[in-house]
Formats: C-alpha cells, structure tokens, sequence
C-alpha cells in the first residue's frame, strides 16, 4: 500500500481522521501538563512581591466590584510597543497573590499594571469623581461615591482568612492586626506606620482621599493603584537577568 492510499483512508473517512486528530492532541497536551504536576510551583519567586496590605486587599476588591477589569488589564506583554507605552513586561510573580487575577481581555482603557505612583493622589481623587476632569475624552465611568462609602474593616479580615486558606502568606498577627494596619496605612505620620512597613515592605502610608475623618473606598482603591507595579525593582531584575 502507497503512502497516498494510507493518507486517502484519512481525508475520505471523517471518523478516523477526527480519532486521529484527538490521538496527536491528547499527546501533545501530556507532553506539556504532566510535567507541571512534578513542579512544587511554576511561578519563578521575585524579589520584593508581597501580599496585600489590609487596605490594598480591600482596594482590590471595589476595583474587582466595579468591573474595572472590563476596561482595563494588568498585563504588559514582552513586545516593544507594550514596553515602551506602559513599562517593564509583566511577571507571572506579580501575580501570584491575584484571585482572581486582573490581567484582563481587552483595554478600552490603558493598561494599569505599572501605574503606581505614575499619577498623585489628587489626580486619581479626580479621576474617580469626574474622569473628563483631567482626561478629556475619556469613557469612563465616574465613581464619586467611593469618597463617600467607608470600608468594611470587619470584611477585609474575613478575606484575609480566605486568602491564607489559600495559600497567601498571611501570619495569624498580619489577621489579628488587618483593622490596626488598615487604619494606619490611611493616615498621615501615624507611629505605627514602622510596624507596618515591617510586615509590608513598601506600603505607602498617607491619607489617600485627603478626609482624615474616616476610611473611605476611595482611600483603598487609590492605595491599590498607587502599589501596582512598585513592588519589584526592575534595574535589579534586569541586571540579574544580563548577568546570567
């Protein structure tokens, strides 16, 4: 028999050419998955990540709440344009800590994995309230009622039982003291602000909203934002990588 005749049997046979086409599949597909199985983790560990703060964890809550992630990603792909438009192309380890995570399907907006401290908090307060206000032109929603809503410190612990239960690292003292470092981070020159920098290296501490009367949701989606992408030291990272 030809090989023509033995190929023939495949294009005239649709059942045999659909088993067949599910037998190189399925050997492809092991080929790449059981070998993760064998892997304590696939996420490479990178310098200066680190789990949320209280504030952050409840920041990134109203941002998953509001459907941000519908407008914008948080993923910058290794592609020059990419690069050179939004920063650093983004790490699988700057993500480790995301349940869900925020790298998003569309950009109707800009990317917003490097827009810490990219912006002041004046310009996000605006931002919020009234988009056009400092982005003519722009789509998007306004949310003044995020200055107005004060956060659940009650539910913000509760999450972080969740997140530890799923592998966060979050000590039985980060829990008990989430309601004391919340309201420390939201604040201006409070003395406990050293502790909190020890549990979270990097956390910014300030008065995000600018109403030192209470903690609003304002205070914790800006202190989110204000810590995307500032974790990790990119110069270090790409120095390291040039030197290997």
């Amino acid at each position: 028999m030809s090989l023509w005749s033995r190929h023939k049997i495949f294009e005239t046979n649709s059942i045999i050419l659909l088993i067949g086409t599910l037998f190189v599949i399925s050997i492809g597909g092991l080929v790449e998955i059981v070998p993760l199985f064998y892997l304590k983790s696939t996420i490479e560990k990178v310098e200066g990540v680190r789990p949320y703060t209280p504030l952050e964890l409840a920041g990134r809550n109203v941002y998953v709440r509001e459907g941000c992630y519908n407008c914008h990603s948080q993923m910058v792909r290794p592609l020059r344009d990419e690069v050179e438009r939004y920063g650093h192309y983004s790490l699988a380890a700057e993500s480790m800590y995301d349940r869900p995570f925020q790298w998003g399907s569309k950009r109707t907006g800009p990317d917003l994995a490097r827009v810490g401290n990219k912006y002041s908090d004046e310009w996000h307060r605006d931002h919020l309230k009234d988009p056009r206000a400092v982005v003519p032109g722009s789509i998007m929603p306004s949310y003044p009622w995020l200055a107005e809503r004060e956060v659940d410190v009650g539910r913000v612990k509760e999450d972080m039982n969740v997140q530890a239960a799923l592998g966060v690292p979050y000590s039985p003292e980060m829990i008990a003291k989430a309601a004391s470092d919340l309201k420390t981070q939201a604040a201006t020159d409070d003395s406990n602000a050293t502790t909190l920098a020890e549990r979270y290296p990097k956390a910014a501490a300030r008065d995000f909203d600018a109403n030192p009367q209470r903690i609003t949701e304002a205070d914790a989606l800006i202190a989110y934002l204000q810590m995307l992408g500032t974790q990790v030291d990119f110069k270090l990272y790409d120095n390291k990588a040039n030197v290997r």
